[in-house]
């Protein structure tokens, strides 16, 4: 099997061997990765919502109420992180924080009114920046990537 030592990309880098790298997925996962965060800030660039924080935004708003400990686990975050992920939502009026039924300790977190209806316009931008994304890309071929990938990691999911 012979390997294409240029990347589509890389055309413009004439005469730059990449070696194994675009044999390796990984590297074609970093790409892809460029290209999707990209595409993504172009797309909601106007509202400063990075590709973590609108997952954020999705899963409070999935399980309100939720534990900040517990989104952290499921949003594979460590706690710092995530306090300082929620003091910006709640700071921008999207997230608010009210103390856990039963557990003075712990938050629990829902959306705001601005923050629901922020998500709302969210999901939509989101819903064509996807599109563009897998414009290429027949359904059956969408949910074999998305099985495949599932299968690199599946203790994170």
């Amino acid at each position: 099997m012979t390997h294409d030592k240029k990347t589509p990309a890389a055309e413009e880098d004439a005469g730059i061997d990449f070696g194994l790298l675009p044999s390796l997925i990984g590297y074609q996962l970093r790409l892809a990765q460029i290209a999707i965060f990209r595409d993504f800030a172009r797309t909601l660039g106007e509202h400063e919502v990075s590709p973590g924080l609108f997952g954020v935004l999705v899963v409070i708003e999935s399980n309100p109420g939720l534990k900040q400990t517990e989104l952290a686990k499921a949003t594979h975050l460590d706690r710092s992180t995530m306090v300082s992920v929620i003091d910006k939502l709640e700071a921008r009026g999207l997230v608010s924080r009210k103390q856990a039924a039963g557990d003075r300790r712990s938050n629990a977190l829902q959306l705001t009114p601005e923050g629901t209806a922020l998500l709302k316009k969210l999901k939509k931008l989101v819903a064509e920046h996807e599109k563009r994304l897998s414009r290429h890309l027949s359904e059956s071929d969408q949910a074999i990537l998305t099985r495949l990938l599932q299968k690199i990691f599946p203790e994170h999911r």
